[in-house]
């Protein structure tokens, strides 16, 4: 579904205006009960078998994307349960942050081989001879699969002539690399939180629009209407996810126009990360007292890594994010500047929430939520003034795309010391990823530099991107080769600004 402008996609982003536009206009508790009926007009279903239905999950969102948790179904609760609360506009994000809305739903079957009509009774059926627990049978000549003795192995699907054996799973449960997917007493999709690294991509998988992040479109949006500085940061993959018309100059225009003070790259922090952590290799790694240095922006790859693998804690890179990096170096130039990170990603939202970076970033929004934003505002491209953006260089930009970590540090290895040999392993998936650092843990990584990425293809993947994925890599190509500085080491060198302390 990735790229793709499906119902789902515009009941997203109707949701998101729709909030961004209440809080903009200081419109009152009486018009948020009308945009469930905005969005889903009449009296016939569009989407489910039935409208009461449809609005009932509409006004669910409306309620996470104000940053709200969701109502109880056995609680009688009216849909602006929280809304008047005059606390709301300075809410932050709060557990659980990935939520499934239980009625929306398709309580799908968990994992299992099913024979499908494209069966053909061949006389051979190798799916019965290869079955290692003779859970595969003929039945009035087709192959008949026992639930109760199959082991899920997959061999039966692998043998088939005709493709006829198919593997079904819940789209969610695919998607998420740590298993967090599990079910409730009634068969629906239900996140085990202590599993849970907020990558989001159970919720872009979902067919049925039933997984939702919460948002901060509301107190983001108050704020830009208020008295005080708001500052953008927007991270490397915002190019190319909101049309032709809008280049980066434009959308530095988009949002000023819209009410922040400033705009940064966040590639300028990533510049900083870059330079540290090829000091870090060089320094340790490359002379032996530190086996492998494991590098990455990606929160959910981080949380992964630190919760299963406790004993490599130590050799995974301690610098900022890029994200929080751009923010110390705006707060330390503008003091009194209220920070908002905009990226690709869900589980930025939750490293923002850390205790250690709450007072860094107030504000974090995903792409998608900011194409909301820029509706609700009715801000067109077209009659945008560009302004100047080249913060970065093309190695700090280049973090939004699989493989440019690990690429932006070996350059700038061999800048800093040219004597110096690199190896490099990168994995993209969380599946891959444990791969990756087990082989470590096993001694099989020395000397490396690792870099994990939670989304295949990289950031220009995260939960909260409108672009299709190749489309996205491509624009991020033409950004890095537009900027005006290639080297992070030079960008840095230019600027003079030194890297904050780490997070504690």
């Amino acid at each position: 579904m990735r790229g793709n402008f499906t119902p789902v996609t515009k009941i997203r982003r109707q949701v998101f205006e729709a909030v961004a536009r209440q809080a903009f206009e200081s419109r009152g508790i009486s018009d948020i009960f009308k945009i469930p009926f905005n969005i889903l007009p009449g009296e016939l279903p569009t989407y489910r078998e039935s409208i009461f239905k449809e609005r009932a999950i509409v006004s669910e969102r409306i309620r996470l994307a104000m940053g709200l948790p969701l109502r109880k179904i056995s609680e009688q609760a009216p849909m602006t349960n929280g809304m008047e609360d005059p606390e709301l506009e300075k809410k932050v994000y709060s557990m659980p942050f990935i939520n499934v809305i239980p009625f929306a739903c398709n309580a799908c079957e968990t994992t299992h081989f099913r024979v499908t009509d494209s069966c053909q009774g061949c006389l051979a059926h190798p799916c019965t001879s290869i079955c290692p627990v003779n859970a595969v049978t003929i039945v009035k000549g087709r192959s008949v699969i026992d639930r109760e003795k199959c082991i899920k192995c997959g061999r039966c699907s692998e043998s088939c002539p005709y493709g006829a054996i198919i593997k079904m799973e819940r789209p969610c449960a695919a998607a998420c690399g740590v298993d967090a997917i599990g079910s409730d007493e009634y068969g629906r999709a239900k996140i085990d939180e202590d599993k849970c690294v907020a990558c989001g991509q159970c919720m872009v998988h979902c067919p049925f629009a039933a997984i939702s992040d919460k948002s901060q479109i509301y107190q983001l949006a108050k704020a830009l209407m208020g008295d005080g500085e708001v500052v953008a940061e927007i991270a490397p993959s915002f190019v190319g996810q909101f049309g032709p018309a809008a280049t980066p100059q434009k959308i530095k225009g988009a949002l000023r126009k819209m009410g922040f003070r400033a705009v940064y790259e966040v590639a300028a922090g990533a510049d900083q990360v870059i330079v540290e952590e090829a000091e870090h290799y060089i320094h340790k790694v490359a002379t032996g007292e530190q086996p492998f240095l494991a590098t990455s922006c990606c929160p959910s790859w981080s949380v992964m890594a630190k919760r299963e693998f406790p004993q490599l804690e130590e050799y995974l890179s301690q610098s900022l994010t890029p994200m929080v990096a751009t923010a110390r170096l705006i707060k330390k130039e503008r003091p009194n500047a209220k920070v908002c990170f905009i990226g690709p990603c869900a589980a930025k939202k939750l490293e923002a929430m850390r205790r250690s970076v709450r007072s860094d970033v107030d504000f974090v929004i995903t792409f998608e939520e900011l194409m909301g934003m820029f509706a609700a505002k009715d801000i067109e491209f077209g009659e945008v003034e560009e302004e100047p953006i080249d913060d970065a260089s093309a190695g700090g930009r280049g973090f939004a795309v699989a493989g440019g970590v690990a690429s932006s540090v070996v350059d700038a290895i061999h800048e800093m010391d040219p004597s110096v040999e690199v190896k490099t392993d990168r994995a993209e998936g969380l599946k891959n990823c444990k791969k990756m650092l087990l082989l470590a843990k096993a001694g099989k990584r020395n000397g490396y530099l690792l870099e994990g990425m939670c989304c295949y293809g990289g950031c220009v993947a995260g939960a909260g991107t409108v672009s299709p994925i190749p489309k996205a890599a491509g624009e991020v190509k033409k950004f890095m080769d537009a900027a005006s500085v290639k080297s992070a080491v030079v960008k840095i060198r230019e600027t003079g600004k030194s890297m904050p302390a780490e997070i504690s």
